[in-house]
């Protein structure tokens, strides 16, 4: 996927809406959906980049200059060292949480009133070694209503390169 698709994918008016957002990527890998968020937001907005094994993101387009911080820990485990976030974005790394319902509670305590989810992932629910805990499109929606997040807009979907199911982006909000 390039850096035009992923944009595409999570694309969203809701995105770009508040001035100097302060924004999560949880399990952000090499950057590309870091940067695609950073082509949607306004200027002046800020995305904290976590991953296990952050050394340094591949530099893509970042029309805005939003501001990239990297923090190297495990998303899962350790604590999230922000507060009052106006959205957390997780890009093919929900699929890594065994237990998805207590990790939405808590990580959801670090959003704002207004905050959001946006979450891509592939559209199954069989598991395989590189997806160990699937969540398709309807697995996701029913899973956030349990936690209580009752607005659930599934935004876009595209062929993924390495599944027979497609991939998919969704905002939830509360």
């Amino acid at each position: 996927m390039n850096l035009l698709d992923a944009v595409s994918l999570i694309k969203h008016n809701s995105i770009a809406e508040k001035a100097n957002a302060s924004w999560a990527d949880l399990g952000c890998g090499s950057g590309l959906f870091t940067y695609a968020l950073a082509n949607l937001l306004q200027s002046g907005s800020s995305i904290v980049a976590i991953d296990k094994t952050v050394t340094s993101l591949q530099k893509f387009s970042n029309p805005q200059n939003i501001t990239v911080h990297t923090k190297q820990l495990d998303f899962v485990k350790d604590p999230l060292p922000f507060h009052n976030l106006d959205g957390i974005l997780m890009a093919n790394s929900l699929h890594f949480v065994a237990d998805k319902i207590n990790f939405i509670d808590s990580i959801g305590k670090t959003l704002s009133a207004k905050g959001f989810f946006l979450i891509v992932e592939y559209d199954t629910d069989k598991s395989n070694r590189w997806v160990p805990f699937p969540v398709s499109s309807k697995s996701l929606q029913a899973l956030f209503a349990k936690a209580g997040h009752v607005s659930f807009i599934k935004l876009n979907e595209m062929p993924s390169l390495y599944n027979t199911s497609n991939i998919y982006a969704a905002i939830i909000k509360k």
